[in-house]
C-alpha cells in the first residue's frame, strides 16, 4: 500500500487542474557522430509512437510528443510524479546536414534520429594537374 507523505500533493493537484504542470516536463537527449551521420536519441518512455510529431523547417528540427495518463472513473491518484501532457524540444541543425534524408525510428521508449552529412560537406579528393615543360604553370607570371 502506498502512503501519502507529500505535503504538497493538494497544491500539485490544484496547479494541474489549472492547466499548468506542477513539475517541468523534460525530453532528455544524447547526440553523437557515427561515420557520415549524426545520431540523436530522445528519451520518451510511455509515449505512443503515433503521438510523436517530427518537423524540420529550414535548419530547425522540432520534436513534439504527448503522454497521457489513463483515467478511469472512481480511481484516486495517490502518486503522480511522471510528467504528462505535451513535450517539445528544438534542435538547431548545421548547414552541413542533409535534412531531406533524416531517418527516424522509435523503439523501447527511445526516438532515434539519423541525420546524414550532406554530400557537399563531405571531404573530397582534388586532382592535381601536372604542368608540362612547354606550358606556364597556373599562377606563374607570364
Amino acid at each position: 500500500m502506498l502512503m501519502r507523505t507529500d505535503p504538497f500533493r493538494e497544491l500539485d493537484r490544484l496547479v494541474q487542474a489549472l492547466g499548468t504542470p506542477a513539475r517541468p516536463a523534460a525530453m532528455p537527449l544524447d547526440a553523437y557522430q557515427s561515420g557520415d551521420s549524426f545520431l540523436v536519441q530522445f528519451d520518451l518512455p510511455g509515449v505512443r509512437a503515433d503521438s510523436i510529431d517530427l518537423t524540420v523547417e529550414k535548419n530547425v528540427l522540432t520534436v513534439h510528443a504527448t503522454r497521457s495518463r489513463p483515467v478511469a472513473d472512481g480511481v484516486e491518484m495517490l502518486v503522480a510524479e511522471r510528467p504528462q501532457g505535451t513535450f517539445s524540444r528544438q534542435l538547431f541543425l548545421g548547414e552541413t546536414l542533409d535534412t531531406e534524408h533524416i531517418e527516424a525510428e522509435y523503439a523501447d521508449g527511445v526516438l532515434t534520429l539519423r541525420l546524414p552529412v550532406a554530400e557537399s560537406a563531405k571531404p573530397r579528393k582534388v586532382s592535381i594537374r601536372a604542368a608540362d615543360n612547354g606550358r606556364t604553370p597556373i599562377g606563374a607570371p607570364a
